[in-house]
Protein backbone atom coordinates (compact mmCIF):
# COMPACT_ATOMS: atom_id res chain seq x y z
CA UNK A 1 0.00 0.00 0.00
CA UNK A 2 0.96 3.66 -0.55
CA UNK A 3 2.18 6.01 2.16
CA UNK A 4 -1.15 7.69 2.38
CA UNK A 5 -3.40 4.66 3.02
CA UNK A 6 -1.15 3.73 5.72
CA UNK A 7 -0.95 6.91 7.51
CA UNK A 8 -5.42 6.58 7.08
CA UNK A 9 -4.70 2.76 8.50
CA UNK A 10 -3.26 4.39 11.22
CA UNK A 11 -5.44 6.89 12.07
CA UNK A 12 -8.66 4.65 11.56
CA UNK A 13 -7.49 2.29 13.99
CA UNK A 14 -6.54 4.83 16.84
CA UNK A 15 -9.30 6.25 16.69
CA UNK A 16 -11.68 3.47 16.04
CA UNK A 17 -10.30 1.66 19.62
CA UNK A 18 -11.37 4.54 21.57
CA UNK A 19 -14.55 4.51 19.71
CA UNK A 20 -14.89 1.00 20.07
CA UNK A 21 -14.22 0.67 23.83
CA UNK A 22 -16.82 3.55 24.43
CA UNK A 23 -19.52 0.74 23.70
CA UNK A 24 -17.89 -2.75 23.70
CA UNK A 25 -18.06 -2.62 27.39
CA UNK A 26 -21.97 -2.08 27.96
CA UNK A 27 -22.71 -5.31 27.09
CA UNK A 28 -19.81 -7.11 29.40
CA UNK A 29 -20.89 -4.70 32.69
CA UNK A 30 -23.33 -7.68 34.23
CA UNK A 31 -20.43 -9.71 33.99
CA UNK A 32 -18.07 -7.52 35.39
CA UNK A 33 -20.49 -7.23 38.35
CA UNK A 34 -20.89 -10.97 38.68
CA UNK A 35 -17.12 -12.25 38.33
CA UNK A 36 -15.17 -9.00 40.43
CA UNK A 37 -14.60 -9.00 43.80
CA UNK A 38 -15.57 -5.64 45.84
CA UNK A 39 -14.08 -3.73 48.62
CA UNK A 40 -16.03 -0.65 49.03
CA UNK A 41 -17.92 -0.31 45.75
CA UNK A 42 -21.25 -1.88 45.33
CA UNK A 43 -22.58 -3.89 42.05
CA UNK A 44 -24.42 -1.36 40.13
CA UNK A 45 -22.19 1.98 41.20
CA UNK A 46 -19.13 -0.26 39.95
CA UNK A 47 -20.46 -1.19 36.73
CA UNK A 48 -21.42 2.96 36.01
CA UNK A 49 -18.39 3.77 37.32
CA UNK A 50 -16.79 1.34 34.91
CA UNK A 51 -18.55 2.49 32.07
CA UNK A 52 -18.34 6.22 33.16
CA UNK A 53 -14.82 6.77 34.07
CA UNK A 54 -13.69 6.06 30.47
CA UNK A 55 -16.20 8.80 28.94
CA UNK A 56 -15.44 10.87 31.89
CA UNK A 57 -11.59 11.18 31.47
CA UNK A 58 -11.42 11.12 27.76
CA UNK A 59 -13.70 13.58 27.49
CA UNK A 60 -12.19 16.00 30.29
CA UNK A 61 -8.95 15.70 28.70
CA UNK A 62 -9.67 16.03 24.66
CA UNK A 63 -8.64 19.31 23.99
CA UNK A 64 -5.45 19.26 26.18
CA UNK A 65 -4.43 16.69 23.85
CA UNK A 66 -5.14 18.08 20.92
CA UNK A 67 -3.13 21.27 21.60
CA UNK A 68 -0.77 18.60 22.73
CA UNK A 69 -0.58 16.84 19.42
CA UNK A 70 0.35 20.31 17.52
CA UNK A 71 2.47 21.50 20.27
CA UNK A 72 4.65 18.73 20.71
CA UNK A 73 4.25 16.59 17.36
CA UNK A 74 1.76 14.69 16.19
CA UNK A 75 3.49 11.42 15.32
CA UNK A 76 5.03 11.40 18.87
CA UNK A 77 1.81 11.96 20.85
CA UNK A 78 -0.08 9.61 18.66
CA UNK A 79 2.34 7.10 19.57
CA UNK A 80 2.18 8.07 23.08
CA UNK A 81 -1.63 7.37 22.82
CA UNK A 82 -1.28 4.05 21.51
CA UNK A 83 1.34 2.53 23.58
CA UNK A 84 -0.65 4.04 26.37
CA UNK A 85 -3.88 3.18 25.47
CA UNK A 86 -2.37 -0.51 24.58
CA UNK A 87 -1.10 -0.73 28.09
CA UNK A 88 -4.15 -0.06 30.21
CA UNK A 89 -6.15 -2.44 27.92
CA UNK A 90 -3.90 -4.85 28.59
CA UNK A 91 -4.44 -3.72 32.77
CA UNK A 92 -8.33 -3.90 32.43
CA UNK A 93 -8.26 -7.19 31.29
CA UNK A 94 -6.15 -8.15 33.88
CA UNK A 95 -7.73 -6.89 36.70
CA UNK A 96 -8.06 -8.22 40.16
CA UNK A 97 -11.04 -6.31 41.68
CA UNK A 98 -14.06 -3.86 40.50
CA UNK A 99 -12.11 -1.00 41.58
CA UNK A 100 -8.47 -1.52 40.32
CA UNK A 101 -10.91 -1.74 36.96
CA UNK A 102 -12.39 1.87 37.43
CA UNK A 103 -8.83 3.19 38.10
CA UNK A 104 -7.56 1.39 34.73
CA UNK A 105 -10.46 2.76 33.07
CA UNK A 106 -9.75 6.23 33.60
CA UNK A 107 -5.97 6.05 33.12
CA UNK A 108 -7.18 4.21 29.20
CA UNK A 109 -9.80 7.18 28.72
CA UNK A 110 -6.46 9.53 29.47
CA UNK A 111 -5.00 7.87 26.76
CA UNK A 112 -7.56 7.61 24.66
CA UNK A 113 -7.66 11.29 24.64
CA UNK A 114 -4.36 11.62 22.66
CA UNK A 115 -5.55 9.57 19.69
CA UNK A 116 -9.03 11.29 18.72
CA UNK A 117 -7.50 14.67 18.02
CA UNK A 118 -4.47 13.40 16.41
CA UNK A 119 -5.99 10.91 14.01
CA UNK A 120 -7.97 14.20 12.55
CA UNK A 121 -4.50 15.98 12.33
CA UNK A 122 -2.51 13.60 10.71
CA UNK A 123 -5.31 13.55 7.93
CA UNK A 124 -5.26 17.08 7.70
CA UNK A 125 -2.13 17.12 7.29
CA UNK A 126 -1.12 14.35 5.05
CA UNK A 127 -4.37 14.67 2.00
CA UNK A 128 -5.29 17.44 0.42
CA UNK A 129 -8.66 18.40 -1.78
CA UNK A 130 -11.08 15.44 -2.88
CA UNK A 131 -8.68 13.04 -1.59
CA UNK A 132 -8.77 14.65 1.78
CA UNK A 133 -12.86 14.32 2.11
CA UNK A 134 -12.56 10.81 0.81
CA UNK A 135 -10.12 10.23 3.79
CA UNK A 136 -12.20 12.13 6.39
CA UNK A 137 -15.28 9.84 5.01
CA UNK A 138 -13.50 6.55 5.50
CA UNK A 139 -12.51 7.46 9.12
CA UNK A 140 -16.12 9.07 9.89
CA UNK A 141 -17.53 5.56 8.59
CA UNK A 142 -14.69 3.52 10.58
CA UNK A 143 -15.53 5.33 13.65
CA UNK A 144 -19.53 5.27 13.17
CA UNK A 145 -19.08 1.32 12.74
CA UNK A 146 -16.73 1.03 15.55
CA UNK A 147 -19.15 2.62 17.85
CA UNK A 148 -22.14 1.26 16.72
CA UNK A 149 -20.96 -2.37 16.02
CA UNK A 150 -19.43 -1.94 19.40
CA UNK A 151 -22.19 -4.04 21.41
CA UNK A 152 -22.10 -6.96 19.05
CA UNK A 153 -18.75 -7.70 19.17
CA UNK A 154 -18.50 -7.21 22.98
CA UNK A 155 -21.79 -9.11 22.84
CA UNK A 156 -20.01 -12.49 20.97
CA UNK A 157 -16.93 -11.84 22.99
CA UNK A 158 -18.88 -12.20 26.37
CA UNK A 159 -20.79 -14.78 25.21
CA UNK A 160 -17.92 -16.72 23.70
CA UNK A 161 -14.73 -15.90 25.46
CA UNK A 162 -14.72 -14.07 28.54
CA UNK A 163 -15.77 -10.14 29.19
CA UNK A 164 -12.02 -9.42 29.52
CA UNK A 165 -11.70 -10.39 25.74
CA UNK A 166 -13.18 -6.83 25.28
CA UNK A 167 -10.06 -5.55 26.44
CA UNK A 168 -7.45 -7.50 25.05
CA UNK A 169 -9.04 -7.32 21.61
CA UNK A 170 -7.54 -4.29 21.14
CA UNK A 171 -3.90 -5.17 21.56
CA UNK A 172 -3.10 -6.38 17.77
CA UNK A 173 -5.36 -3.14 16.99
CA UNK A 174 -2.86 -1.14 18.69
CA UNK A 175 0.14 -3.28 17.30
CA UNK A 176 -0.71 -2.63 13.91
CA UNK A 177 -1.21 1.14 14.15
CA UNK A 178 1.57 1.91 15.85
CA UNK A 179 3.86 0.16 13.27
CA UNK A 180 2.41 1.94 10.62
CA UNK A 181 2.22 5.14 12.53
CA UNK A 182 6.13 4.47 13.40
CA UNK A 183 6.88 3.58 9.79
CA UNK A 184 4.80 5.40 7.19
CA UNK A 185 3.54 8.88 9.11
CA UNK A 186 5.63 12.19 9.17
CA UNK A 187 6.39 13.84 12.18
CA UNK A 188 4.08 17.54 12.00
CA UNK A 189 3.69 20.10 14.56
CA UNK A 190 2.67 23.60 14.81
CA UNK A 191 6.16 25.73 14.33
CA UNK A 192 4.70 28.93 15.39
CA UNK A 193 3.63 27.89 18.66
CA UNK A 194 4.41 29.92 21.48
CA UNK A 195 7.49 27.97 23.65
CA UNK A 196 5.41 28.18 26.71
CA UNK A 197 2.59 25.87 26.85
CA UNK A 198 -0.66 27.62 28.09
CA UNK A 199 -1.58 24.99 31.43
CA UNK A 200 -3.46 27.21 33.38
CA UNK A 201 -5.98 27.60 30.04
CA UNK A 202 -5.85 23.54 29.76
CA UNK A 203 -6.81 23.55 33.36
CA UNK A 204 -9.83 25.15 32.86
CA UNK A 205 -11.03 23.69 30.03
CA UNK A 206 -10.51 20.37 31.97
CA UNK A 207 -12.91 21.31 34.83
CA UNK A 208 -15.51 23.00 32.15
CA UNK A 209 -15.60 20.08 30.04
CA UNK A 210 -14.88 17.64 33.32
CA UNK A 211 -17.01 19.31 35.30
CA UNK A 212 -20.21 19.22 32.92
CA UNK A 213 -19.74 15.57 32.09
CA UNK A 214 -19.18 14.51 36.03
CA UNK A 215 -22.39 16.81 36.87
CA UNK A 216 -24.92 14.92 34.34
CA UNK A 217 -23.81 11.46 35.19
CA UNK A 218 -23.37 11.64 38.87
CA UNK A 219 -26.83 13.62 38.39
CA UNK A 220 -28.65 11.07 36.86
CA UNK A 221 -27.37 8.05 38.82
CA UNK A 222 -28.53 9.65 41.73
CA UNK A 223 -31.88 10.78 40.35
CA UNK A 224 -30.68 14.21 41.32
CA UNK A 225 -30.81 13.93 44.81
CA UNK A 226 -27.41 14.46 45.76
CA UNK A 227 -25.93 17.91 45.81
CA UNK A 228 -22.54 16.70 44.14
CA UNK A 229 -24.31 16.60 40.58
CA UNK A 230 -25.30 20.48 40.96
CA UNK A 231 -21.95 21.25 42.44
CA UNK A 232 -19.84 19.49 39.61
CA UNK A 233 -22.27 21.30 37.32
CA UNK A 234 -21.64 24.87 38.88
CA UNK A 235 -17.78 24.06 38.40
CA UNK A 236 -18.15 23.22 35.19
CA UNK A 237 -20.39 26.69 34.50
CA UNK A 238 -18.02 28.60 35.94
CA UNK A 239 -15.08 27.20 34.09
CA UNK A 240 -16.87 27.61 31.31
CA UNK A 241 -17.52 31.27 31.70
CA UNK A 242 -13.97 31.76 32.75
CA UNK A 243 -12.50 30.49 29.73
CA UNK A 244 -13.31 32.84 27.10
CA UNK A 245 -12.06 35.71 29.60
CA UNK A 246 -8.85 33.78 30.05
CA UNK A 247 -8.96 33.43 26.52
CA UNK A 248 -8.95 37.15 25.94
CA UNK A 249 -6.20 38.11 28.67
CA UNK A 250 -3.85 35.16 28.25
CA UNK A 251 -0.94 35.93 25.70
CA UNK A 252 -0.19 32.59 24.21
CA UNK A 253 -3.98 30.86 25.21
CA UNK A 254 -4.44 27.38 24.99
CA UNK A 255 -7.73 27.87 22.69
CA UNK A 256 -7.18 31.09 20.25
CA UNK A 257 -9.85 33.32 19.79
CA UNK A 258 -8.91 33.08 16.22
CA UNK A 259 -10.39 29.95 15.76
CA UNK A 260 -13.92 31.06 16.33
CA UNK A 261 -13.67 33.77 13.68
CA UNK A 262 -14.27 31.32 11.32
CA UNK A 263 -18.29 30.52 10.68
CA UNK A 264 -18.05 26.96 9.76
CA UNK A 265 -16.20 26.08 12.63
CA UNK A 266 -18.44 27.99 15.21
CA UNK A 267 -21.86 27.19 13.66
CA UNK A 268 -20.40 23.11 13.00
CA UNK A 269 -19.55 22.78 16.73
CA UNK A 270 -23.49 23.91 17.76
CA UNK A 271 -24.57 21.87 15.19
CA UNK A 272 -22.82 19.08 16.87
CA UNK A 273 -23.67 20.12 20.20
CA UNK A 274 -27.40 19.37 18.95
CA UNK A 275 -27.22 16.30 16.58
CA UNK A 276 -24.48 14.26 18.62
CA UNK A 277 -26.88 15.04 21.71
CA UNK A 278 -29.38 13.12 20.11
CA UNK A 279 -27.23 10.60 17.76
CA UNK A 280 -25.68 8.95 21.35
CA UNK A 281 -28.81 9.37 23.48
CA UNK A 282 -31.02 7.32 20.30
CA UNK A 283 -28.55 4.69 20.63
CA UNK A 284 -28.77 4.11 24.26
CA UNK A 285 -32.14 4.70 24.81
CA UNK A 286 -32.93 2.22 21.49
CA UNK A 287 -31.06 -0.26 22.69
CA UNK A 288 -31.89 -0.05 26.75
CA UNK A 289 -35.14 0.22 25.37
CA UNK A 290 -34.50 -3.63 23.59
CA UNK A 291 -33.49 -5.25 26.37
CA UNK A 292 -35.31 -3.46 29.58
CA UNK A 293 -38.28 -3.43 28.07
CA UNK A 294 -39.19 -5.76 24.91
CA UNK A 295 -36.74 -8.35 26.79
CA UNK A 296 -34.15 -8.43 23.42
CA UNK A 297 -30.94 -11.01 23.86
CA UNK A 298 -27.67 -8.64 24.44
CA UNK A 299 -26.33 -10.01 21.57
CA UNK A 300 -29.43 -9.41 19.23
CA UNK A 301 -29.67 -5.20 20.52
CA UNK A 302 -26.17 -5.01 18.92
CA UNK A 303 -27.05 -6.65 15.56
CA UNK A 304 -30.23 -4.76 15.19
CA UNK A 305 -28.53 -1.56 14.54
CA UNK A 306 -26.02 -3.22 12.11
CA UNK A 307 -28.30 -2.50 8.61
CA UNK A 308 -27.97 0.88 9.63
CA UNK A 309 -24.43 1.41 9.59
CA UNK A 310 -23.12 -0.85 6.68
CA UNK A 311 -24.53 2.48 4.83
CA UNK A 312 -22.04 4.32 6.67
CA UNK A 313 -19.44 2.14 6.55
CA UNK A 314 -19.59 1.28 2.29
CA UNK A 315 -20.59 5.34 1.30
CA UNK A 316 -19.53 7.99 3.58
CA UNK A 317 -16.47 8.27 1.66
CA UNK A 318 -18.51 9.09 -0.98
CA UNK A 319 -20.13 11.91 0.51
CA UNK A 320 -16.60 13.20 2.12
CA UNK A 321 -15.21 13.84 -1.63
CA UNK A 322 -18.29 15.30 -2.65
CA UNK A 323 -19.04 18.18 0.65
CA UNK A 324 -15.27 18.57 -0.55
CA UNK A 325 -16.30 18.88 -4.36
CA UNK A 326 -19.63 21.26 -3.93
CA UNK A 327 -19.50 22.50 0.07
CA UNK A 328 -20.79 20.26 2.89
CA UNK A 329 -24.14 22.54 3.60
CA UNK A 330 -26.52 20.48 1.99
CA UNK A 331 -25.67 17.27 3.33
CA UNK A 332 -25.09 18.61 6.77
CA UNK A 333 -28.87 19.96 6.42
CA UNK A 334 -30.40 16.93 5.08
CA UNK A 335 -28.06 14.02 7.14
CA UNK A 336 -30.24 15.49 10.46
CA UNK A 337 -33.63 15.69 8.81
CA UNK A 338 -33.37 11.51 7.45
CA UNK A 339 -32.18 11.11 10.57
CA UNK A 340 -34.71 12.85 12.25
CA UNK A 341 -37.37 10.38 10.38
CA UNK A 342 -35.73 7.50 11.98
CA UNK A 343 -35.86 8.13 14.72
CA UNK A 344 -39.43 9.35 14.80
CA UNK A 345 -39.61 5.26 13.16
CA UNK A 346 -38.72 4.42 16.57
CA UNK A 347 -41.49 6.75 18.70
CA UNK A 348 -44.24 4.03 17.59
CA UNK A 349 -42.48 1.22 18.37
CA UNK A 350 -45.52 -0.98 20.40
CA UNK A 351 -45.03 -2.21 23.97
CA UNK A 352 -46.69 -5.42 22.39
CA UNK A 353 -43.17 -6.07 19.79
CA UNK A 354 -42.22 -9.64 20.11
CA UNK A 355 -38.19 -10.00 21.03
CA UNK A 356 -35.52 -11.01 19.29
CA UNK A 357 -33.83 -13.53 21.81
CA UNK A 358 -30.58 -14.42 19.50
CA UNK A 359 -28.06 -16.82 21.28
CA UNK A 360 -24.90 -17.12 19.79
CA UNK A 361 -24.86 -20.93 20.51
CA UNK A 362 -28.22 -21.53 19.06
CA UNK A 363 -28.76 -21.13 14.52
CA UNK A 364 -32.36 -21.53 14.92
CA UNK A 365 -32.38 -17.99 16.97
CA UNK A 366 -30.18 -16.30 14.16
CA UNK A 367 -33.27 -14.82 12.45
CA UNK A 368 -35.13 -11.79 14.02
CA UNK A 369 -38.93 -12.50 14.30
CA UNK A 370 -41.47 -10.23 11.85
CA UNK A 371 -42.62 -7.94 14.16
CA UNK A 372 -38.42 -6.25 14.39
CA UNK A 373 -38.66 -5.93 10.28
CA UNK A 374 -42.07 -3.81 11.14
CA UNK A 375 -40.69 -2.08 13.91
CA UNK A 376 -36.80 -0.75 14.26
CA UNK A 377 -35.82 -2.36 10.58
CA UNK A 378 -37.48 0.68 8.53
CA UNK A 379 -35.90 3.03 11.28
CA UNK A 380 -32.52 1.61 11.64
CA UNK A 381 -31.86 2.45 7.57
CA UNK A 382 -33.52 5.69 7.84
CA UNK A 383 -31.79 6.53 10.22
CA UNK A 384 -28.60 5.27 9.16
CA UNK A 385 -28.76 6.40 5.43
CA UNK A 386 -29.14 10.10 7.09
CA UNK A 387 -25.80 9.53 9.25
CA UNK A 388 -24.14 8.61 6.04
CA UNK A 389 -24.97 11.68 4.37
CA UNK A 390 -24.05 13.62 7.27
CA UNK A 391 -20.84 12.62 9.18
CA UNK A 392 -18.15 12.69 7.06
CA UNK A 393 -19.57 16.53 5.47
CA UNK A 394 -19.41 17.75 8.81
CA UNK A 395 -16.22 16.47 9.55
CA UNK A 396 -14.73 18.06 6.25
CA UNK A 397 -16.85 21.41 7.13
CA UNK A 398 -14.77 21.37 10.54
CA UNK A 399 -11.22 20.72 9.29
CA UNK A 400 -11.26 23.09 6.71
CA UNK A 401 -12.38 25.70 8.82
CA UNK A 402 -9.27 25.90 11.14
CA UNK A 403 -5.72 26.58 9.67
CA UNK A 404 -3.60 23.03 9.68
CA UNK A 405 -1.57 24.06 12.56
CA UNK A 406 -4.63 24.01 14.84
CA UNK A 407 -5.92 20.69 13.46
CA UNK A 408 -5.43 18.96 16.64
CA UNK A 409 -7.06 21.80 18.92
CA UNK A 410 -10.04 22.16 16.38
CA UNK A 411 -10.67 18.07 16.19
CA UNK A 412 -10.08 18.22 20.09
CA UNK A 413 -12.66 20.95 20.39
CA UNK A 414 -15.25 19.51 18.39
CA UNK A 415 -15.04 15.94 19.52
CA UNK A 416 -15.16 17.40 23.36
CA UNK A 417 -18.41 18.77 22.34
CA UNK A 418 -19.43 15.65 20.50
CA UNK A 419 -18.84 13.63 24.06
CA UNK A 420 -20.58 16.78 26.30
CA UNK A 421 -23.35 16.64 24.27
CA UNK A 422 -24.67 13.55 25.03
CA UNK A 423 -24.09 13.66 28.78
CA UNK A 424 -26.43 17.00 28.75
CA UNK A 425 -29.26 15.64 26.18
CA UNK A 426 -28.97 12.92 28.19
CA UNK A 427 -29.59 15.12 31.29
CA UNK A 428 -32.76 16.94 29.79
CA UNK A 429 -34.59 13.40 28.13
CA UNK A 430 -33.96 11.80 31.54
CA UNK A 431 -35.91 14.18 33.49
CA UNK A 432 -38.65 14.49 30.80
CA UNK A 433 -38.58 10.46 30.28
CA UNK A 434 -38.60 9.78 34.54
CA UNK A 435 -41.60 12.22 34.79
CA UNK A 436 -43.59 10.26 32.24
CA UNK A 437 -43.43 7.03 33.26
CA UNK A 438 -43.56 7.78 36.94
CA UNK A 439 -47.04 9.93 36.08
CA UNK A 440 -48.33 7.49 34.03
CA UNK A 441 -47.27 4.55 36.07
CA UNK A 442 -49.41 6.13 39.05
CA UNK A 443 -52.62 6.52 36.84
CA UNK A 444 -52.00 2.88 35.83
CA UNK A 445 -51.68 1.27 39.42
CA UNK A 446 -53.60 2.45 42.64
CA UNK A 447 -52.26 1.97 46.20
CA UNK A 448 -48.64 3.04 45.18
CA UNK A 449 -46.71 6.30 46.07
CA UNK A 450 -44.55 6.62 43.01
CA UNK A 451 -42.51 9.47 44.71
CA UNK A 452 -40.89 7.54 47.59
CA UNK A 453 -37.33 6.38 47.10
CA UNK A 454 -37.72 2.87 48.14
CA UNK A 455 -40.48 2.75 45.05
CA UNK A 456 -37.96 4.21 42.57
CA UNK A 457 -35.46 1.68 43.43
CA UNK A 458 -37.36 -0.74 43.06
CA UNK A 459 -39.05 0.00 39.43
CA UNK A 460 -37.29 2.53 37.07
CA UNK A 461 -38.05 3.47 33.39
CA UNK A 462 -36.82 0.83 30.86
CA UNK A 463 -36.57 -1.59 33.05
CA UNK A 464 -38.59 -5.02 33.87
CA UNK A 465 -39.63 -4.97 37.39
CA UNK A 466 -39.48 -7.95 39.70
CA UNK A 467 -43.31 -7.74 40.81
CA UNK A 468 -44.94 -9.44 38.54
CA UNK A 469 -48.14 -7.31 39.53
CA UNK A 470 -46.44 -4.37 38.01
CA UNK A 471 -44.80 -6.00 34.84
CA UNK A 472 -47.97 -4.55 32.46
CA UNK A 473 -48.06 -1.11 33.48
CA UNK A 474 -44.33 -0.27 33.62
CA UNK A 475 -43.41 -2.36 30.31
CA UNK A 476 -46.80 0.57 29.02
CA UNK A 477 -44.87 3.14 30.80
CA UNK A 478 -41.84 2.27 29.42
CA UNK A 479 -42.56 2.89 26.08
CA UNK A 480 -44.57 5.68 26.53
CA UNK A 481 -41.36 7.02 28.13
CA UNK A 482 -39.35 5.76 25.27
CA UNK A 483 -41.64 7.37 22.56
CA UNK A 484 -41.17 10.63 24.68
CA UNK A 485 -37.50 9.84 24.01
CA UNK A 486 -36.99 9.56 20.67
CA UNK A 487 -39.79 12.70 20.20
CA UNK A 488 -36.99 14.72 21.90
CA UNK A 489 -33.99 13.47 20.24
CA UNK A 490 -35.82 13.86 16.70
CA UNK A 491 -36.21 17.67 17.87
CA UNK A 492 -32.67 18.43 18.27
CA UNK A 493 -32.15 16.61 14.84
CA UNK A 494 -34.04 19.00 13.39
CA UNK A 495 -32.91 22.01 15.08
CA UNK A 496 -29.48 21.02 14.46
CA UNK A 497 -30.52 20.82 10.64
CA UNK A 498 -31.43 23.96 10.92
CA UNK A 499 -28.50 25.80 12.47
CA UNK A 500 -26.42 23.93 9.37
CA UNK A 501 -28.75 25.31 6.37
CA UNK A 502 -28.77 28.82 7.83
CA UNK A 503 -25.28 28.85 9.19
CA UNK A 504 -22.63 26.84 7.10
CA UNK A 505 -21.06 28.40 3.94
CA UNK A 506 -20.02 26.84 1.46
CA UNK A 507 -16.13 27.49 0.61
CA UNK A 508 -13.61 25.99 -2.42
CA UNK A 509 -12.58 22.32 -2.66
CA UNK A 510 -8.79 23.53 -1.99
CA UNK A 511 -7.68 23.97 1.23
CA UNK A 512 -9.07 27.02 2.90
CA UNK A 513 -6.35 27.84 5.63
CA UNK A 514 -3.23 28.70 3.16
CA UNK A 515 -0.77 29.20 5.47
CA UNK A 516 2.96 30.01 4.88
CA UNK A 517 5.52 26.74 4.84
CA UNK A 518 6.98 27.88 7.84
CA UNK A 519 3.70 27.29 9.77
CA UNK A 520 3.42 24.15 9.25
CA UNK A 521 6.80 21.79 9.91
CA UNK A 522 6.67 18.36 8.41
CA UNK A 523 9.51 16.10 8.91
CA UNK A 524 9.70 12.19 7.08
CA UNK A 525 8.59 9.09 8.19
CA UNK A 526 10.79 6.86 9.86
CA UNK A 527 12.71 4.41 7.62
Amino acid sequence: MSTKRWILVAAVLGSGIVFLDSTVVNVALPRIGRDLPRSFLGVLEGQSYVYNAYLLTLSALLILAGAVNDFYGRKRTFLLGLLGFGATSVLCGFAPTMELLVVFRILQGATGALLVPGSLALITASFDGEEQGRAFGTWAGASGATTILGPLIGGLLVDTISWRAAFFINVPLVALAAWATWTHVPESRDERASPHFDWLGAAIVALAVGGLAFGTIYGQQRAWRDPIGFIALAVGVVATIALPLWMMRAKHPLIPLDLFRSRNFTVTNISTLLIYGALYVTFYYVGLFQQGTLGYAAAAAGAAGIPGSLFLIFFSSRFGSLAAKYGPRIFMAAGPLIMAVGVLWFARVPASSTPWRLMPDNPSTYLPPASYFIDFLPGSIIFGVGLMIMVAPLTTALMRSVPVRNSGLGSAINNAISRVGPQLAGALIFVFLTANFYAMLATRVSGIDVSSESFRNRVSPLNTPTDPNLVAAVRDASTSSFHLAMIIGAGLLVLGAIVNAVGIRNEAATRRATEPAQQESVSPAQP
